[in-house]
């Protein structure tokens, strides 16, 4: 009984300090959501005031050293890095600002964009016209808005999905020096270029069909670990490769004290532990696999990069879909993995696909709201990097140059594509001006 008593008198007093002193609880726990709601309404704001352009890219007929080329270009499109700093993060709610790269086929017409923010239009026209002077770069209208906006709908039909890697972003994907063994007399006909199998394949497509494919890209700087930790899990995934022994981590000041005063105690100071060091290093034990991985790696971490979020849709009036079309772009995207380096996979939560066992009556609608969240996300340019970093991965100007360059006439002949249609030079200088 006085157990009892002593119990209902603590909870009294315990529920008259909650009803005279709540308030003091309250900021603990409305801190977060304050927080988030804060950085949202400023973010949303600043992007609100954010104007952007596109711009579409007329291939040139030659293009000598695509690759090389092209990655000076993105190189150049990397300058529009531009982290903001903790005053206009949270009070003007600046971001890095990111580009879109988008390759189209409407009705088997192939067109090539750049989605920019407008005051990033001189920087990219001087670096393209830099390494491509016969490359034209023209305003266009916005072609995802010549579609109804509802779709799917009764008589559009959609299909489409992420793509992320499949390792970690420090594993490459294959890169166009594993296309081909370049050399100094190497030739354009004798290039296999990767985008030969995207050009053909969207070239095929027929009345009312439409394929898109989308990167979106934020330059980011390896040496900020706020943006980037790539190169400290790189030389992680090579450590654990070679096996080489973990770094050993510094002591904490309580762990010298304590060393210390051990040694003041029993007048005996600690002696090191002996390191077993093996004859051979293990850098020399590598298999030729490995040693290419590690090689690989070191290469990819060592070049300017980009976080990139990647997709495509396939769109087509219902009585002109036709379902394996979207095999075109799987296809292209298979063809940069290997077994031991890194490769493209398609999000799940994004594939307009659902199979489920206890909540199959769910099924079209889930596949529904997938299509429209896929079509507005593509429509919109957005990257899922805020709140939470889901769904990108780490590209190096090596990987997208691989990815998307100006393929010549001779590897990629298909009439499909936009290209430069005469050569434009200035008039001559002794003509009459009357």
């Amino acid at each position: 009984m006085l157990f009892m008593q002593e119990v209902l008198f603590f909870f009294s007093l315990a529920w008259q300090f909650i009803s005279a002193w709540w308030w003091l609880f309250l900021p603990f726990l409305l801190i977060k959501p304050v927080i988030y709601l804060w950085l949202f309404w400023r973010i949303e704001t600043f992007a609100l005031q954010q104007r952007f352009i596109l711009l579409e890219i007329k291939m040139p007929e030659d293009a000598p050293r695509p690759f090389k080329a092209m990655e000076d270009v993105f190189a150049g499109f990397w300058q529009m890095h531009d982290p903001a700093n903790p005053r206009e993060k949270w009070l003007e709610g600046k971001y890095q600002l990111s580009l879109a790269l988008e390759m189209i086929s409407t009705e088997g017409d192939i067109h090539f964009y750049l989605r920019i923010p407008e005051g990033m239009q001189k920087l990219v026209e001087s670096a393209v016209w830099a390494h491509y002077p016969s490359a034209e770069l023209e305003l266009a209208k916005d072609y995802t808005k010549q579609i109804p906006q509802d779709i799917p709908n009764k008589e559009w039909e959609l299909w489409g999905t992420s793509y992320v890697l499949e390792r970690p972003s420090p594993y490459p994907i294959r890169t166009y020096t594993k296309f081909f063994e370049p050399t100094a007399t190497d030739k354009e006909e004798m290039r296999i270029d990767p985008m030969a199998l995207l050009v053909e394949g969207l070239s095929r497509l027929g009345k009312g069909e439409h394929l898109w494919i989308q990167f979106v890209l934020t330059p980011i700087l390896h040496t900020n670990p706020q943006e980037s930790r790539m190169v400290e899990e790189g030389r992680e995934i090579v450590a654990e490769i070679v096996k080489r022994p973990p770094a050993p981590k510094p002591k904490k000041l309580i762990e010298d004290i304590g060393t210390v005063s051990k040694t003041l105690a029993t007048g005996q100071a600690e002696t090191p532990k002996e390191e077993y060091r093996e004859i051979i290093p293990p850098e020399m034990r590598l298999t030729p696999g490995e040693r290419d991985i590690v090689s690989g790696i070191e290469e990819k971490i060592s070049k300017y990069s980009f976080r990139a979020h990647s997709r495509f849709i396939y769109i087509a009036k219902r009585e002109n879909y036709f379902g394996p079309s979207k095999a075109l772009a799987m296809s292209w995207f298979t063809q940069f993995g290997t077994a031991t380096y890194n490769n493209f996979r398609p999000l799940r939560p994004t594939l307009t696909k659902v199979y489920t066992i206890f909540t199959w009556f769910l099924d079209k609608r889930r596949v529904f709201v997938r299509k429209r969240r896929l079509f507005r996300n593509y429509t919109m340019r957005l990257s899922p990097y805020f709140p939470k970093p889901g769904g990108t991965f780490v590209l190096n100007i090596e990987e997208l140059a691989t990815i998307f360059h100006f393929p010549g006439r001779i590897t990629t002949a298909s009439s499909a594509v936009v290209r430069v249609g005469s050569k434009k030079g200035e008039a001559p200088s002794g003509l009459p001006t009357e």
